[in-house]
């Protein structure tokens, strides 16, 4: 589906979609537990359906309810053996579910989608097979597990995905001597990883967190000691997602009239909270209040802003850059050409494709501000980020736009143009 955008400003307010980070891992630990779980989750993202068709093939169905789903856990019906676990075009769920399976011990095939093939698994790939897992051909699909995973201690550079530490954290409870993993400093990402270490306390697991010195190298240590047992708290309720948000305050950023979006908790540990102090930076008027942060223009200026930790962010605060004076860096963002696109690539594509000034230097992203984007044609490289970032570009441009593929949203934001159009856009849906 191709969408055409007529220039019109966004004000209002909309609800954040529940954090699709949480979900992945509350719904795992929930199918891993003792009992019963009840989710408050009212919409589910493409890449949620796939980590709850993976957790039903392994044998932990869940069932809609009116709030949002009931998960019933493997300990029901037992574990699968051999599943056929479809993971979609979502990394998350194939990071977090290939050291669960190999834990559970009774063999898995996973398969996927579109670019997630070339997404790395190592160093994961390798730490698994020390502890006793065989995995086929890297690489490619279908991607076969077998043998079960040992507990012990296992070792990670911190500057790789942080889904590698917190799948083998989700996995640890199910070793019988649990896990010790030693993530070599700087972390990036860390937020992540906090956010799994209240997921499994959520379900009576205590992570051991410190620091260490190993080869004259700091490390920090997560574990999670022998005879760890998850237990559910019967009602998880996910709290509101800041990833998708954040294109919501870069669009406020962006119009002279506040957008704001409710269901936000400001304490949470979500990387992608740091929008709303970037976009500050930058020179955007933000307001908050409990449960709501709230964003209008000012006069925005050009910044350097570290991206490693907050990748997700670079969307839609280049959305904010392509129009801010002077000269914006989102810096150390190489982890972005290993996206659903290469993100580096299409981010700047985009917005030279509506008129901006951007361009690639090593792992950074260099924006010149313009006055105004003119409008054209975007392609959004089935890349759900790219889509709702050309899309509120596209709102204040001169011109019309029009974003090839961009029902890609789904992704992540099945709603996405619903939303839009309710904050006052126009968006024309037309058959691609």
């Amino acid at each position: 589906m191709d969408v055409t955008i007529t220039p019109h400003r966004l004000e209002g307010s909309v609800t954040a979609l529940p954090s699709k980070s949480m979900a992945h891992r509350l719904l795992i630990l929930a199918a891993l537990s003792q009992g019963i779980t009840d989710f408050v989750c009212p919409s589910l993202s493409e890449d949620i359906r796939a980590t709850l068709r993976c957790l039903k093939a392994l044998g932990a169905p869940a069932m809609g309810t009116r709030d949002g789903l009931r998960m019933v856990p493997l300990t029901v019906g037992g574990v699968r053996h051999d599943a056929r676990l479809d993971v979609g075009e979502s990394g998350s769920t194939l990071r977090f579910l290939l050291p669960v399976a190999a834990a559970l011990g009774q063999g898995a095939t996973f398969v996927g989608h579109g670019r997630l093939a070339q997404r790395p698994l190592s160093p994961l790939d390798e730490q698994l097979e020390i502890h006793g897992v065989t995995l086929s051909e890297r690489g490619r699909f279908p991607l076969a597990v077998s043998g079960t995973l040992e507990g012990g201690d296992f070792q990670l550079p911190g500057n790789v995905s942080s889904q590698f530490v917190s799948g083998l954290l989700m996995a640890a409870p199910l070793l019988a001597d649990g896990a010790r993993i030693a993530v070599s400093e700087p972390v990036e990402s860390k937020g992540y990883i906090d956010l799994t270490v209240d997921a499994l306390k959520a379900f009576g697991i205590h992570v051991d967190e410190h620091r260490e010195t190993i080869d004259d190298h700091p490390v920090r240590v997560y574990q999670v000691p022998t005879g760890s047992r998850l237990v559910t708290p019967g009602l998880c309720t996910v709290e509101g997602d800041w990833s998708n948000a954040a294109f919501w305050l870069a669009a406020g950023a962006l119009g002279p009239q506040p957008l704001s979006v409710t269901g936000l908790d400001q304490g949470s540990r979500q990387g992608d909270r740091a929008i709303m102090a970037a976009l500050a930076m930058m020179g955007a008027r933000m307001g908050r209040s409990s449960g709501i942060v709230a964003a209008s223009r000012e006069t925005l200026h050009g910044r350097d802003v570290d991206v490693s930790g907050i990748p997700d962010l670079v969307p839609p605060l280049a959305a904010v850059a392509s129009v801010a004076q002077g000269t914006t860096r989102l810096a150390h963002a190489g982890r972005l050409r290993l996206k659903e696109s290469d993100r580096l690539q299409t981010v700047s594509a985009a917005l030279c494709a509506l008129g901006g000034r951007a361009r690639i230097e090593g792992d950074d992203l260099v924006i010149e501000g313009v006055n105004a984007l003119g409008g054209g044609t975007v392609d959004a490289a089935n890349d759900h980020r790219i889509a709702m970032m050309a899309s509120i570009c596209a709102a204040y441009a001169t011109g019309p736009t029009t974003i090839l593929g961009a029902d890609c949203v789904s992704k992540s934001y099945p709603s996405f143009f619903d939303d839009f159009r309710a904050l006052g856009g126009i968006a024309r849906e037309e058959e691609a």
